[in-house]
């Protein structure tokens, strides 16, 4: 069962999302929220298995694009690491405003260090997990190190990011360097459950190592064997949305 729907960012931008839920006969335990990854969507394959197989746990996922991507409004160069949060506390306020609050916060790569993020502040949020994420928000300037060079007199140059272009700002680099996710990782205090491939080439396996280290107990690792980074194998997005189901079942 799955439901169209938007709401609003902290600014008025409508953003658009998917309420995913159990089917007939399966009781909602509790309501996740899914980020997903970098110049990505709520499309993407591996969120929407995950958010399957946590259905099949009892679980309600609301996955949602971020500003300026899918089918939400606003402007992507527009936007940065600090919006993308905003984003997320918006999705979360929204689904309490619907009496549905949300107690897990999945992310995937530049999404889960959005959620690390924004977890400490959201009080309703009791557990969170990770899939590929980043150590610090800057690594995504790999991506665009060579082309974002060519910032023009209005702050922004165009890069290609998987063979699609898109617009950046000098603004939105120069917010990346600004946060310390390590230091609101050791504040986080919840159940964490860190998934990561060691072959990732995306995101080095030394970033998950970063997070379990800072993050207190209880925390978990789950390797990822030979998973790549946007975890494009049904079977390997099958074995994140059930290890985490099950996981949920005990720290929600």
């Amino acid at each position: 069962m799955t439901q169209a729907l938007t709401f609003p960012a902290h600014d008025g931008t409508a953003l658009a999302g998917r309420l995913d839920l159990p089917g007939d006969g399966v009781e909602v335990r509790a309501y996740a929220v899914f980020a997903h990854c970098f110049t990505c969507s709520k499309t993407l394959h591996v969120v929407r298995r995950v958010a399957s197989a946590l259905n099949e746990h009892g679980i309600g996922v609301l996955r949602f694009d971020f500003t300026g991507l899918g089918e939400s409004e606003g402007e992507f160069a527009a936007s940065h690491f600090t919006r993308n949060t905003a984003d997320l506390r918006s999705a979360v306020d929204y689904m309490e405003a619907k009496e549905r609050p949300v107690g897990l916060l999945v992310g995937h790569s530049l999404g889960g260090a959005a959620v690390l993020n924004a977890a400490v502040d959201l009080p309703t949020v009791r557990a969170v997990a990770t899939i590929g994420a980043p150590a610090d928000p800057a690594h995504v300037k790999h991506l665009f190190r060579d082309e974002g060079r060519g910032f023009g007199e209005d702050g922004r140059a165009e890069v290609s990011i998987g063979g699609r272009p898109f617009v950046i700002s000098r603004e939105f680099v120069e917010e990346l360097e600004g946060h310390r996710l390590e230091e609101r990782v050791g504040r986080l205090r919840r159940p964490l459950m860190v998934f990561h491939s060691p072959t990732d080439a995306t995101v080095g396996i030394e970033n998950a190592e970063r997070i379990f280290r800072a993050a207190k107990h209880p925390k978990s690792f789950v390797s990822l064997d030979k998973a790549d980074h946007l975890v494009t194998r049904a079977e390997d997005a099958a074995y994140i949305g059930h290890i985490l189901g099950a996981w949920a079942r005990f720290v929600l």
